[in-house]
């Protein structure tokens, strides 16, 4: 089956464990199977929020579940990606290229133009768009987009604006959850052993040269 082909909706086997007892999501499966781009805020999405300065820069943590499920999204459900960020640095650059996100934003201003250009790049509209954030500047990102999600420590404004919560914070599997929702909603949950590994999805920090900007 080529890459992204859409594959009837499962009805309840193989359920991801992050999806159990959630029936508003699950009535949702339709509205996921139809997501083409995803959307992602990466301090406090990414990673934990935190950005640690030392001599040789500043140091991010991104987690290796969340870059393992952005690796299945892409190449078993052909699912684009894109990483909007008000921050610039060399951490989520190093991080988007292991991953091979080719939509990578940084030092951007007001979140919601630059997610249209994005869509209007890729010719993806809003109905077909999931977007993910955490703090008060990416609401706008809830706008433009079918289905905006939080991590579980996002604050309370932005959790409240949400059709979702995930059950992890961000930058401790948070997206890895809305990876799998996406998954399954198109069919290619669970990956077979073994397919599509990722070894560059790694655990090691992502170091800065220099201040962010």
């Amino acid at each position: 089956m080529p890459k992204g082909s859409k594959r009837s909706i499962p009805a309840g086997k193989d359920l991801p464990r992050c999806m159990r007892g959630r029936s508003k999501l699950l009535d949702s499966l339709e509205r996921l199977a139809n997501i083409r781009l995803i959307a992602l805020d990466i301090d406090g999405t990414l990673t934990d929020g935190q950005v640690v300065y030392s001599v040789e820069g500043s140091v991010q943590r991104y987690s290796v579940h969340d870059g393992q499920g952005l690796v299945w999204l892409r190449r078993l459900a052909g699912v684009q990606q894109a990483w909007i960020s008000g921050r610039a640095g060399s951490p989520a650059r190093r991080r988007a290229k292991e991953l091979k996100v080719e939509c990578l934003r940084l030092g951007v201003g007001p979140k919601g133009p630059v997610l249209r250009s994005v869509q209007e790049e890729l010719g993806i509209g809003p109905e077909q768009t999931l977007s993910m954030g955490d703090d008060l500047p990416d609401l706008a990102l809830a706008d433009g987009s079918a289905l905006f999600v939080a991590p579980r420590n996002a604050r309370g404004e932005v959790r409240q604006r949400a059709d979702f919560v995930t059950k992890a914070n961000g930058g401790a599997g948070a997206v890895r959850e809305v990876c799998e929702w996406l998954l399954y909603a198109k069919g290619f949950w669970p990956p077979a052993p073994g397919q599509n590994p990722e070894g560059s999805a790694g655990s090691s920090p992502a170091h800065e040269e220099g201040a962010a900007g």
